[in-house]
């Protein structure tokens, strides 16, 4: 029975099955808030309001050629698809709904999440440096500059709550403010919560931290040269990349998804839906900006905004208000 539990963790729910179904319907929700932002429909042909145009444009591009260029590595250019996947999707598994133990649900978990959230980063930029393109050479430059600098306040935001809690166990630091009774931290950590918003939004590479990708200058950036099924898989990645980032982040800022499977299910859709909704916001609220830019506001301001955030929380800490 153990066998089964552990299979269905794996491949159904939080695995890999769910995680692609959730993932692609929170880019039709994005594309469809994005649009009526914009005052457009959206997607709406495919399915119930187009709900299953994600699914077709995958199915779309695993139907085409998979081309890879005479000079590139082919061996690196097929595989980091596969690792950026693999990566994301196995975050996805330590996110605290069910199923918990020793192996997806330990003391440092938090940090193997951000680590694993790391990688896809690292892997777009070594598909174009396998690429061999200036476009993809271009592309994957600025995927490493951005990374620099957004990945540190990333970090401090995240380990903002695991201080007040105490722990750096995602399930600790999810269940403390309704355990402890303490539930006014939740707000208390306001500027965290908005510095990983809005760094989330720039590892996610979406506007306005979109200049890896700019199709006005470097084509597709580093995956100008991907066709097909390669293509397939990394537009797969950035879906799931965006549910397990969303999800990461309504965890450890909005108190988690307690209270049983079916309920946590619930909370897991409603919290991630929103914080999706929100990064759209941030989407159709902004224009793109330059690459040293993106490097200034990091570290001009979101830095030193999770660095306060983070003294505000160790000042609380120290008081004894939250024990």
């Amino acid at each position: 029975m153990s066998t089964l539990k552990v299979a269905l963790y794996l491949l159904v729910f939080p695995g890999f099955l769910f995680q692609s179904g959730f993932s692609t319907w929170l880019e039709w929700l994005d594309r469809k808030l994005y649009a009526r932002m914009q005052n457009r429909r959206g997607p709406l042909y495919t399915g119930w309001s187009g709900m299953m145009q994600p699914v077709a444009d995958i199915i779309k591009l695993l139907s085409k050629e998979d081309i890879t260029p005479a000079n590139a590595d082919k061996g690196a250019f097929a595989f980091m698809p596969l690792l950026s996947l693999a990566s994301v999707v196995t975050a996805g598994l330590y996110i605290p709904v069910w199923h918990l133990s020793r192996f997806n649900s330990f003391e440092g978990d938090i940090v193997v999440v951000a680590y694993l959230l790391a990688i896809p980063s690292f892997a777009l930029f070594l598909a174009g440096w396998f690429s061999v393109s200036p476009y993809s050479l271009l592309g994957g430059t600025r995927v490493l500059t951005q990374l620099f600098a957004y990945e540190v306040p990333f970090f401090l935001a995240l380990l903002t709550p695991a201080v007040m809690a105490g722990s750096w166990k995602l399930a600790a630091i999810a269940a403390y403010p309704w355990a402890s009774g303490n539930w006014w931290v939740l707000p208390v950590q306001v500027i965290a919560f908005c510095v990983a918003l809005l760094t989330l939004q720039a590892k996610l590479e979406r506007v306005p931290f979109d200049i890896p990708e700019a199709e006005t200058e470097v084509v597709g950036g580093p995956l100008t040269e991907y066709s097909g099924k390669k293509l397939a898989l990394f537009r797969l990645q950035k879906d799931i990349l965006m549910y397990v980032g969303s999800a990461l982040v309504a965890c450890v800022f909005l108190g988690g998804f307690g209270g049983g499977l079916w309920l946590g299910v619930v909370q897991l859709v409603v919290k991630t839906s929103f914080v999706v909704a929100l990064l759209s916001v941030v989407r159709a609220a902004c224009a793109r900006i330059r690459i040293d830019q993106i490097v200034t506001f990091s570290w001009r301001w979101l830095a030193p905004a999770s660095v306060v955030q983070f003294l505000i929380v160790l000042l609380i800490k120290a008081s004894g208000a939250a024990q």
